[in-house]
């Protein structure tokens, strides 16, 4: 079954290679969506994928790549993204 969540992740998220290791973590777990900065300094993500797959992703989104430290991570549902890869988007305005 295909399930979606919506992501926002706040922490030291930015400027530390946060989205580009996102995207490579979705990408082994099969997952579709997108990763984008906010401009008040979290990151926000949409993922796609399996019930396995997204608890995975998940537990990676609470770490982060070495230099971010994420102290919250809110997690929603969400609909299901257009079909494709998964992919880093321009930085959006948030909430």
């Amino acid at each position: 079954m295909t399930i979606a969540r919506r992501y926002l992740i706040s922490g030291r998220v930015q400027g530390v290679w946060y989205r580009r290791s996102c995207q490579e973590q979705a990408l082994k777990l099969d997952l579709t969506g997108w990763v984008r900065n906010l401009h008040d300094g979290r990151v926000e993500a949409l993922a796609c994928g399996d019930e396995a797959g997204l608890v995975e992703f998940e537990n990676w989104l609470k770490q982060g790549p070495p230099g971010a430290q994420v102290y919250a991570v809110r997690i929603t549902a969400a609909a299901a993204p257009e079909p494709g890869s998964f992919e880093i988007r321009p930085d959006g305005m948030g909430e």
